[in-house]
């Protein structure tokens, strides 16, 4: 298996060059928006693609070494993509509520891990010696600490890496990281600021399409990263504890035939880096946006009368 490859026409059908209003606009962002449509700011996916590239590379080379990557995603949107793109790459995710101290404080989560396991142990065991309420109350507290860490109950210890959706509402979860040296790999919007990020992904953090692409791409880097550490250490996948999901390397190739016929030499993948010049994105991506112009320009004329 290759790096995941990817096309702008994707991006473009994703939404991720939608921006957000101008007059919410992050003045950080200025370097990486194209211009702006009907009080929206329009991103330059002619940046986001060699941009999102190298975030997946860190990801490979990451996972590749042996670590290990934290999906981050708590906004409504997110919460599905990121614990399905996880789960398909045998990583681990927060999805809930983000816990302060959840990476600072490593030893208290381990803590309330353990403790979870032990409640599933008690129930599993029929609860013996427990009365009905002291049962319900272990059902609750066990369902409470699943919805908040169930996604890293099997981490082992920190990340080598976290992905994050939304920087504006993960910002205690970057901090952490920043403090701890873990490097952070995120999806930046206009309306947000790129600092305390390492890779960043210019794009829409708002729209579900668009998240569902950087997850899924995130999650093929991931294993491609697992593949080439089996290879390199002869491991044999069959063999291990937790693997990736088996449907992941068919689906690796997220592109359908027309949209790469349609974009043909706008392709980025492992070999094709910087395929993808200013001038082309920025004709794509003008081209797309004055197909949406005439598109409201037309749904917007009345009705012959009759």
């Amino acid at each position: 298996m290759a790096l995941p490859e990817f096309t702008m026409r994707q991006l473009l059908e994703a939404g991720v060059h939608f921006g957000h209003q101008t007059h919410r606009w992050n003045p950080r962002m200025r370097e990486y928006i194209f211009g702006d449509r009907s009080g929206i700011h329009i991103i330059d996916l002619s940046q986001t693609v060699p941009l999102l590239h190298q975030a997946l590379v860190k990801v490979r080379d990451i996972v590749a070494g042996g670590g290990r990557v934290l999906f981050v995603g708590t906004k409504r949107q997110a919460q599905q993509p990121v614990a399905e793109a996880a789960g398909r790459c045998a990583q681990y995710y927060m999805n809930n509520r983000w816990l302060g101290g959840t990476l600072t404080n490593w030893e208290t989560v381990s803590n309330s891990i353990q403790r979870m396991r032990v409640i599933e142990e008690s129930l599993e065991a029929e609860a013996r010696g427990f009365t009905k309420k002291e049962q319900l109350n272990m059902t609750r507290e066990r369902d409470k600490l699943e919805l908040s860490l169930g996604g890293i109950r099997e981490m082992g210890g920190l990340p080598d890496l976290m992905f994050v959706i939304d920087v504006n509402k993960e910002d205690i979860a970057i901090k952490e990281a920043k403090k701890l040296g873990i490097p952070v790999v995120a999806v930046v919007d206009t309306n947000c600021s790129p600092e305390g990020v390492d890779y960043i992904i210019p794009g829409n953090d708002d729209a579900s399409r668009a998240i569902s692409l950087y997850c899924n791409l995130v999650a093929d880097a991931v294993i491609d990263g697992l593949s080439a550490s089996a290879l390199e250490f002869g491991e044999d996948l069959g063999e291990l504890e937790e693997l990736p999901d088996e449907t992941a390397l068919a689906e690796a190739e997220v592109m359908d035939p027309a949209a790469t016929e349609a974009s043909e030499g706008v392709a980025l993948g492992a070999e094709d880096q910087g395929a993808v010049t200013n001038a082309e994105g920025e004709e794509v991506l003008a081209q797309e946006l004055d197909a949406q112009a005439r598109e409201a320009e037309k749904d917007q004329e009345p009705a012959p009368s009759s």
